[in-house]
């Protein structure tokens, strides 16, 4: 069983910076490829990013790619997503999950998620 807490959202003037935090509880976090998803009001819920066990790959939604950096801490049991220059239609509330892979380069969130966490607001003012 793995618990994830996020925090670090708020609200943001357009052209700002946010950094998410997701904690992990568990000795087994780098056993977890990690991702960061949002939902809009009315919208799916979509991937943003993720990293593979070891952080040694990462991979990004193109609306994100170059003002978005995924990164992790395995001794620290946290996963971050840094948002730079954020636009309006970032906002949403950001949640992050965890898949239980044997493949250490993995990436892939999309087809399978094992855990969630509760989501962080996220508001971007124009």
């Amino acid at each position: 069983q793995v618990q994830l807490v996020e925090s670090g959202g708020g609200l943001v003037q357009a052209g700002g910076s946010l950094r998410l935090s997701c904690a992990a509880s568990g000795r087994t976090f780098s056993s977890y490829a990690m991702g960061w998803f949002r939902q809009a009001p009315g919208k799916e819920r979509d991937i943003v990013a993720s990293i593979s066990r070891s952080g040694s790959r990462t991979d990004y939604a193109d609306s994100v790619k170059g003002r978005f950096t995924i990164s992790r801490d395995n001794a620290k049991n946290t996963v971050y997503l840094q948002m730079n220059s954020l636009k309006p239609e970032d906002t949403a509330i950001y949640y992050c999950a965890a898949k239980f892979t044997p493949i250490v380069t993995g990436v892939d969130l999309t087809s399978r998620q094992d855990y969630w966490g509760q989501g962080t607001q996220v508001t971007v003012s124009s």
